[in-house]
């Protein structure tokens, strides 16, 4: 295995769960937004240093590159889409469920299927001969990713989907433009990507704040974001009143269906549901009917960009651009007022 790097890591991966808070950050030393990792020079040297979660002192790994990346594996079609954003998609060779990609599905780029990302097939990824492979930290004792570390393959821990800012995700496109030799481009990508956020964020906040729900019911019970969240924090952005932007957790908030209805039942707008259409929604759970939003029309779901073996750029491009998608709920929740047209989101009829 050729040496592209001198990579230094914790051997345990410590725990995470969906339902825990994260310790609030601030952005780390030469990024705006993002706290998980860091970029420094020396010497005419890339370190890259990525920080545990959960302690936000301690570092997960140290990255000394001396040389760019030509040849990755990665476990998450997130990282396809801030590949592709930089124009590295040939860097690419191989991919846990390369269906689940948007963008992959709309280019001639092939590459080897590495099982499923939760469980990667180690030889298969063998054959693409990697110089690294970007995975995300799920759960502590990762047996693949300690049976990668085994192999002698570089692993690359890429968390981009524990930032709650939505520029914190987006920053994570510096991290990849240092490891891929392209820190210049990615640097000039991502500020004018904050650029455009900013400006949006800035222009909207004198409008009226509409009210926002967000989901839908499944089996009985109605995940809405904590105002902490990824999308809690896009709402805010975007000028939205929305119910629990006060509730800064990092988490889902589990609600039955009764008490959507009593908080949520006369919001102006609803968006982030499954469903394509109307009558669809109603099949789903008929009390979807009952809201003010689906009375009116004003149902969004976010599968405008999607294919059919479950792709979807709202997680790939999406991620990279979440300037576009504030552009999609600011037209949502202020459609006389706005030009801009739907990215990801699409009106169910």
């Amino acid at each position: 295995m050729m040496k592209r790097l001198l990579i230094l890591l914790l051997p345990i991966l410590l725990l995470y769960s969906c339902r825990q808070t994260l310790p609030t950050r601030t952005a780390r030393p030469g990024n705006h937004y993002a706290t998980g990792f860091e970029l420094a020079d020396s010497c005419g040297i890339t370190i890259a240093t990525v920080y545990t979660p959960w302690e936000p002192d301690k570092v997960m790994a140290r990255y000394v590159i001396t040389q760019p990346f030509r040849r990755l594996c990665t476990a998450s079609c997130t990282h396809i889409g801030c590949i592709a954003a930089l124009g590295e998609l040939d860097k690419i060779v191989g991919v846990c469920n390369p269906e689940l990609s948007y963008t992959l599905a709309h280019s001639d780029h092939e590459v080897m299927n590495t099982g499923d990302a939760m469980s990667p097939d180690v030889e298969r990824i063998l054959l693409t001969h990697p110089d690294g492979v970007m995975i995300s930290t799920y759960a502590q004792g990762d047996q693949s990713a300690k049976h990668l570390q085994q192999l002698d393959i570089p692993i690359l821990f890429n968390n981009e989907w524990l930032e709650s800012e939505p520029l914190a995700r987006a920053e994570w496109i510096r991290f990849i433009g240092a490891l891929l030799g392209c820190q210049a481009k990615a640097d000039s990508l991502f500020a004018s990507i904050e650029e455009r956020y900013v400006s949006l964020r800035d222009n909207i906040r004198n409008q009226s704040h509409p009210t926002i729900l967000s989901g839908q019911d499944f089996r009985g019970t109605w995940y809405v974001p904590a105002g902490g969240t990824y999308m809690g924090r896009l709402f805010a952005d975007a000028g939205a009143d929305y119910r629990y932007s006060q509730d800064l957790r990092s988490e889902s908030i589990p609600l039955t269906t009764e008490s959507v209805l009593r908080e949520f039942g006369q919001a102006d707008v609803w968006v982030g549901c499954s469903a394509r259409t109307l009558d669809e929604l109603v099949q789903i759970d008929a009390k979807h009917q009952w809201f003010k939003a689906y009375q009116n029309g004003r149902v969004y779901n976010f599968l405008h960009r999607t294919t059919p073996t479950g792709g979807n750029d709202f997680w790939e491009r999406g991620v990279v651009h979440p300037e576009e998608v504030l552009e999609d709920l600011i037209h949502i929740l202020y459609p006389d007022t706005t030009a801009y047209q739907l990215h990801y989101a699409e009106q169910l009829r």
